[in-house]
């Protein structure tokens, strides 16, 4: 596993996220395994969030540990998601994490896709 560590705080977790996150993890085969967390381009509105599982910490990854969870983010990911706050919901039609980032412009209608701006350098010196 690399050795990258985090400067600032890139983004957190509420405790109902931290709670799903570690149930998945504790039910899982590989329990000891990290949320890597990450956006991609893709979906009517330009961006989409990405989540899965990993063993591995690039040099470059930033690696938050929040409420217990641990969470890597792709470098090319960190201004997109610089202040933002993974939330696990519960309505009656579904369940599933939600991100709210203060990046985010605008959403899609069937809330798949996102458009995000980088972070400004004023907000960078906000997280220290």
């Amino acid at each position: 596993m690399g050795s990258a560590k985090s400067r600032f705080k890139v983004m957190s977790l509420t405790e109902a996220a931290a709670a799903r996150a570690r149930e998945i993890m504790s039910n899982s085969e590989a329990p000891d395994a990290i949320l890597r967390v990450g956006v991609k381009n893709g979906g009517c509105a330009g961006m989409s969030y990405t989540m899965d599982w990993t063993h591995e910490v690039g040099p470059r990854d930033e690696l938050v540990e929040d409420k217990g969870v641990k969470i890597v983010i792709d470098p090319k990911a960190v201004l997109f998601l610089l202040g933002t706050e993974m939330d696990f919901e519960t309505t009656k039609l579904s369940s599933g994490f939600v991100f709210r980032n203060p990046n985010q412009t605008s959403a899609c209608g069937c809330g798949e896709s996102v458009a995000i701006e980088p972070a400004r350098p004023e907000a960078l010196q906000a997280a220290r």
